[in-house]
């Protein structure tokens, strides 16, 4: 895909070896990579900036990932922001039907297989500037249609004229 827009990817882990880990794989995508290193601080940067996929890791202190993506789900704006959550812990059925009920997409286990977690990441990179691209058109064809109505005004605002300027040649002859 050709587009000069990068888009953003948010890791979220408490570990600062698995963030860098994480961000040197994803790096080769050539993306914008934002890290958190707890729920909170992941919150507030949704708060300032749109993901195109979040990697969320599922054990952390205060927040764990469920939380934090329980919370992401609550606003509107995010509720349809991809989550792949990431655990080195082996988690039961019920606690992967719990992370996909939350609206998680996918879940990879550590270690990771980097080709693996680009491939997956990729998807999201992509969608997300497809979007871009029809939001993008979306305003052009606004733009055009707001400068074409206009000029239709314009033009029938000129028929009136010429209307009332042949009425009055017509009276006057």
């Amino acid at each position: 895909m050709n587009s000069a827009e990068k888009v953003n990817i948010l890791l979220v882990d408490d570990h600062p070896s698995k963030l860098l880990a994480h961000e040197t794989i994803l790096a080769q995508l050539g993306e914008n990579i934002v890290k958190a290193t707890s729920g909170r601080e992941a919150l507030e940067q949704l708060l300032k900036l749109e993901f195109a996929v979040i990697l969320l890791d599922v054990k952390m202190p205060e927040m764990d990932g469920f939380e934090t993506a329980e919370m992401i789900r609550q606003r509107p704006s995010l509720e349809k922001t991809p989550i792949i959550f990431l655990t080195s812990y082996s988690t039961s059925d019920l606690e992967r039907l719990k992370g996909y009920h939350l609206g998680a997409v996918d879940y990879l286990f550590l270690p990771i297989v980097p080709e693996v977690l680009k491939a997956k990441v990729q998807v999201f990179v992509d969608l997300a500037k497809q979007k871009q691209i029809i939001q993008r058109q979306a305003e052009n064809l606004t733009r055009d249609n707001e400068a074409q109505e206009e000029q239709i005004r314009i033009i029938q605002d000129l028929n009136d004229r010429l209307k009332t300027a042949n009425d009055e040649l017509e009276s006057f002859s």
